[in-house]
């Protein structure tokens, strides 16, 4: 199987907060962001693989600024990971001011997808080969979390975890 970069399935969503979506604080709904990055996450994943791909875990969500009612948002999902058939989705979330045209980062999220046949089984998924710097630093640091999460599920011994114990040994 082929290996691909993440610019490969790189999605880019842009859209207007409107007041449907807002709060009493005329902000963006928590939820409708989320919706909007599981969509962006889900293609991403569905053009790296291919295949029939399904939300296995949010893994990180940071609202880190409010989303002002009117304000222009985009949501830009990459790779930052494969593994056999799973992807870790990296989301970087930007507003940009109504007014001064600005762009700020506003929000940042990881969510996990697997691809699967048509009978909802798990399939493989090609290998990821990054090449920016950031590209580089999201995908060693993919693999830190997934061993992080199986020794927090119990499904791998911490000993075993040998990405996380490089941190801490160094």
């Amino acid at each position: 199987m082929r290996a691909k970069t993440p610019s490969e399935s790189r999605t880019i969503m842009t859209d207007m907060v409107l007041p449907s979506e807002t709060n009493p604080l005329n902000n963006l709904f928590g939820g409708e962001l989320l919706a909007r990055m599981d969509r962006a996450a889900s293609i991403a994943a569905r053009r790296h693989s291919r295949r029939i791909t399904v939300t296995a875990s949010v893994n990180h969500v940071a609202f880190n600024r409010s989303v002002p009612l009117g304000s222009v948002v985009t949501v830009e999902a990459s790779i930052s990971r494969a593994f056999r058939t799973s992807m870790e989705v990296f989301l970087d979330i930007w507003m940009e001011d109504r007014i001064t045209g600005e762009r700020t980062k506003a929000n940042e999220a990881i969510y996990t997808f697997v691809a699967v046949d048509e009978t909802g089984t798990p399939t493989e998924v090609p290998p990821l080969m990054p090449e920016t710097d950031l590209e580089k630093e999201r995908f060693a640091a993919a693999l830190r979390r997934k061993q992080l999460s199986l020794v927090l599920a119990g499904k791998m011994k911490p000993n075993e975890a040998t990405e996380l114990r490089a941190l801490f040994m160094d």
